[in-house]
């Protein structure tokens, strides 16, 4: 472990994600139990064989059945879209929809089964609704008696970033289930532990009762805190439309918060670039990235950009404002960029202040897990106002974090 911590990461070899040790081991925690699945498109190995398949095919392991979560096991719903249950037309199976009627597995879904696996790239981020469905697929479990197995991967953001509070009472939701930062810094794996122990899983309102499943995680090897998905060597498939690149995953707490104020501005959705940019019709991007750039924020840079999104309410319009890179990504408090860019418009544009349209007001509220941010930030949009309490959590998480690392 010591050597392995001061080798440069372009030696340490390739990530083998979770469902390559299971499969090397034999399918040792499935053979002979009926096993069910979640997962979606990005459940897949080095090769880019399918977790379904995999399992499916393996003499040693009975799959009766498969999960899907928003936008579907094949991928094929967009965000949003329920999801319906079916049968899978490749492998026969039945497919039980985990986003439409119910978000939690009935006792109905889960007959027969004895073992349910969880294998989806997550994303870093709370609002993402992959670890949603975790939860209440580990709550099902657990009042059936059922294991859990979370076949781990990569969290694209690495382990070291942690940031945004804590979700209050009053907050919890499918985009905030647990009482976790905006950024975590752990593994699907080393969270769904944490989750467990913590008794973390309160329901998808944050009020019922804690449930702890049996749970085993399968680990990845050769994966390191540090690591960025570039630094892996494992293929990006993407686990919903709007993430088609790892860095599409970085960029979604950039901006995704931003994204939620309608017809506020354009996020790159529509266009080629998800969550990398803020435009509007009526922005000045140079005006823009010099008030951003007097800022001297840490690790961060933009430039002006102007395009025409090819579909959503901004198609075909010419718009205007910055896209961001990240110069020193550890320097960088990346979930506040989109703060700074608000602060920045409104400082430019002083009418233009999207918190007096109290439409979006639950869904920003759920987001961030407190109302403190929309109700401090929306008076004088200015990131100060919020800073305190976006870091005020972060120490805290990161020391109890530790006790769950399963990568150093």
């Amino acid at each position: 472990m010591l050597l392995a911590a001061i080798l440069p990461l372009a030696l340490r070899g390739q990530v083998i994600p979770g469902i390559e040790v299971l499969e090397r081991n034999g399918f040792e925690c499935l053979a002979g139990r009926r096993v069910g699945l979640v997962t979606n498109p990005s459940g897949v190995d080095r090769n880019l064989r399918s977790t379904i398949d995999i399992l499916f095919e393996a003499p040693q392991v009975n799959l009766v059945a498969l999960y899907g979560p928003e936008h579907g096991v094949r991928g094929d719903a967009v965000a949003g879209e329920h999801v319906a249950s079916s049968k899978d037309a490749r492998t026969g199976l039945p497919v039980h929809s985990l986003y439409g009627a119910t978000r939690e597995p009935s006792p109905e879904m889960l007959r027969g089964i004895d073992v349910m696996v969880y294998d989806i790239q997550d994303v870093g981020t709370r609002s993402y609704t992959f670890i949603s469905t975790l939860g209440l697929v580990m709550r099902a479990c657990a009042k059936q008696g059922i294991e859990v197995v979370v076949l781990d991967r990569p969290n694209p953001l690495g382990g070291l970033k942690v940031e945004g509070g804590l979700v209050e009472p009053g907050f919890f939701s499918f985009v905030s289930e647990f009482r976790i930062p905006y950024i975590y810094g752990l593994t699907v794996g080393e969270l769904a532990l944490m989750i467990n122990a913590e008794g973390m899983n309160r329901g998808q309102k944050g009020n019922e009762a804690p449930l702890e499943c049996a749970l085993t995680v399968i680990p990845m090897e050769g994966w390191y805190r540090e690591m960025r998905y570039a630094d892996t060597g494992l293929p990006w498939v993407l686990p919903s439309p709007n993430i088609p690149y790892p860095q599409s995953a970085v960029n979604y707490p950039c901006s995704g918060i931003c994204g939620e104020l309608s017809n506020y501005l354009n996020i790159g959705i529509g266009y080629n670039m998800p969550f990398e940019c803020f435009a509007a019709e009526w922005v000045d991007a140079d005006a823009l990235k010099a008030r951003l750039d007097s800022y001297n924020l840490p690790g961060v840079a933009f430039r002006p950009i102007h395009f025409k999104p090819f579909y959503g309410g901004k198609a075909g319009k010419l718009i205007h404002g910055v896209q961001f890179f990240f110069t020193d990504y550890e320097a960088a408090t990346i979930s506040l960029t989109q703060f700074y860019v608000m602060q920045a418009l409104h400082e430019l544009y002083p009418d233009r202040n999207p918190f007096t349209d109290t439409s979006r007001a639950e869904m920003i509220d759920k987001v961030c897990g407190s109302d403190f941010v929309r109700k401090q930030f929306g008076k004088r949009m200015k990131v100060a106002d919020i800073l305190d309490w976006w870091t005020k959590d972060v120490a805290a998480f990161r020391a109890l974090s530790e006790k769950y690392y399963l990568y150093f």
